[in-house]
């Protein structure tokens, strides 16, 4: 870590358009730019935010996919160098022998890209993506060690605890949470699971949901930003508009595993008895 005492994250919950690639991409700028000026050193993008979400099959997410020198990400690298930040976004990637993957790209100032494929594919996301095989990658930024999955991956607590117990002090996490029916009062669980995730593992989450109706699907709109403890610093309620979450993170907490004097999250596992 560079010894910062804060950083400053943002999620940008926007609506892109399913197949409207130069409508995205312009999307994408305008929100990436906004974030910058309120002073955000990274910003937070929802899960395929270059292509939109409802696919009809996978010949029409292959035709709206692209490479990794494609456009989407040749302007998220020119935008990182010129305002000095760190972009996490989802985009629909375009692999060998006709396959796509669901894949989120963290882009750094200095130009490096690293790129992580879902490893956990949700309902027809089976029927059009191939599943990625390696685990939530932990980038050592100039802000601190950050780590990235998509989504449907935040259901398995094995898979959030890797990038914790590999050093990851904050956890970006592009998602497209589709609305669905729950108790009358009670929070979308999606939003509970980030904050239970961040708790046990004592590190900072920042989810970005997106918004807007896309092919008759609604979203719940429940980006939210989490400290080490669990508790939201930006988004404890789900907003179905678009929005923009700011949250000052003290990374340095993410270090400090113990949550009373003889009690650390992760010293205290028995891997032998599970």
């Amino acid at each position: 870590m560079t010894g910062l005492p804060t950083l400053k994250v943002a999620c940008q919950q926007i609506a892109p358009r399913v197949g409207e690639l130069d409508y995205n991409r312009e999307l994408g700028q305008r929100a990436i730019r906004e974030a910058a000026a309120e002073g955000a050193q990274v910003v937070v993008l929802p899960e395929l935010v270059q292509s939109g979400y409802v696919f009809t099959d996978r010949q029409e997410a292959l035709a709206l996919s692209e490479v990794l020198d494609g456009p989407t990400l040749t302007l998220w690298k020119a935008l990182a160098a010129e305002l000095q930040v760190v972009i996490v976004g989802g985009f629909c990637e375009r692999l060998n022998a006709g396959q796509v993957a669901n894949s989120a790209a963290l882009v750094e100032p200095e130009g490096r890209v690293t790129v992580y494929r879902k490893a956990h594919l949700w309902d027809r996301e089976k029927l059009v993506f191939t599943v990625g095989d390696q685990p939530p990658p932990v980038v050592e930024t100039r802000f601190g060690a950050i780590a990235m999955l998509i989504c449907y991956d935040l259901e398995f607590p094995e898979w959030v605890r890797l990038p914790a117990l590999a050093g990851a002090a904050l956890l970006c996490a592009p998602v497209n949470w589709p609305d669905g029916p729950r108790p009358a009062g009670e929070r979308p669980a999606e939003m509970v699971r980030v904050q239970a995730n961040a708790a046990v593992n004592r590190m900072f989450i920042a989810a970005c949901d997106r918004c807007g109706e896309e092919r008759g699907v609604a979203w719940v709109g429940g980006s939210l930003i989490v400290d080490a403890d669990g508790y939201p610093l930006a988004g404890s309620a789900r907003q179905p508009q678009q929005q923009l979450l700011l949250a000052e993170l003290p990374l340095a907490d993410a270090r400090h595993k113990h949550i009373s004097a003889h009690n650390h999250v992760h010293l205290d596992r028995r891997p032998a008895l599970y």
